[in-house]
């Protein structure tokens, strides 16, 4: 049996979870909204200038950037999935989640997680063909071949993550209704069922191991494959330019395995000497911080859409 952090009775399956948000701040944790509060917005608003700017842009439709399109409508929706909800709890204290709802949170948040680590990986391929076959980019790398690419992306995260909320409607008993947790994660939920939780542990560690170990493993080699064109290159100036053009991708990649590592190794390896607050409060950090930092990344490092921004802004100055 599955040993609920709370009490050693049950209950049916509840009509609704009551979420905590981080356990042992109690009021003091409203202040953390002055955290969390600015980088939505900053996610709201960078991801959807970027999106903007490619749809009314016809420059900026080429596969680099449509790439970087799918990058900010999924940063776009992690955001969302988390952050309204957070600030609530936060702000408000404990709130009530729907039990339906919360497994829906439960699967946009890992689904969209999944697609988020396979855009950097597609985009490192992007940026290895871009770097190594520079004569055969227009040919290899089309329009339609990003949409087919994101699309199967999308039917596979859902394929994947469905799993998750069907292995937790199977439990009919639970051993509370609080989740000590700012949003539905699955393996939070997971603690609180009565039964044999072993196929959900597993499949949580394997998918976990899977995807973000085949991601990590294929961007790696992406990158050797750039490493080996650049270091071909004659000159240091053609080096440094090569190389140039994947920085904004490399500070992207960083911003997400780095938190997100960090976060799995916590809950994974660390759950006896992180606190548990430290480890939710990693986790939130994880989901929200590349949404709010990858468009800046991108803004600033990116020529085309910092001279489009400035471009602009100069043109709605120069109205007033």
């Amino acid at each position: 049996m599955a040993e609920g952090p709370h009490s050693n009775s049950t209950f049916p399956r509840p009509t609704f979870f009551m979420l905590t948000g981080i356990p042992g701040l109690g009021p003091a944790q409203a202040w953390l909204t002055l955290v969390f509060g600015p980088m939505y917005l900053l996610a709201l608003l960078g991801n959807g200038a970027l999106l903007t700017l490619v749809q009314i842009d016809s420059t900026l439709q080429q596969p680099m950037f449509l790439l970087l399109a799918a990058l900010a409508a999924t940063d776009l929706g992690l955001a969302t999935s988390i952050a309204p909800g957070l600030l609530a709890v936060l702000w408000l204290g404990p709130r009530r989640v729907p039990y339906s709802a919360c497994l829906v949170q439960m699967f946009f948040v890992h689904a969209l997680t999944a697609v988020e680590s396979g855009v950097l990986l597609a985009m490192a391929c992007d940026r290895a063909v871009a770097v190594g076959r520079p004569l055969h980019y227009p040919l290899l790398v089309t329009k339609a071949r990003v949409g087919y690419v994101v699309l199967a992306l999308a039917l596979k995260a859902v394929a994947i993550v469905v799993p998750f909320p069907l292995l937790v409607a199977k439990f009919e008993h639970f051993q509370a209704k609080t989740i000590d947790h700012a949003y539905c994660a699955h393996m939070a939920v997971v603690e609180l069922v009565v039964g044999n939780t072993r196929a959900n542990n597993l499949y949580g560690l394997a998918l976990s191991l899977a995807v973000s170990g085949i991601d990590i493993l294929g961007i790696t080699g992406s990158y050797g494959l750039i490493a080996h064109a650049v270091l071909r290159l004659p000159t240091q100036e053609a080096r440094a330019k090569a190389f140039g053009t994947c920085s904004s991708h490399i500070c992207v990649i960083l911003a997400f395995y780095v938190p997100g590592l960090f976060s799995y190794l916590t809950h994974r390896f660390g759950r006896h000497t992180v606190p548990k607050p430290v480890h939710i409060l990693l986790s939130n950090i994880y989901l929200l911080l590349p949404p709010a930092l990858n468009p800046l990344i991108y803004g600033v490092r990116t020529k085309q859409i910092r001279d489009r921004l400035l471009e602009i802004f100069t043109f709605r100055k120069s109205q007033f």
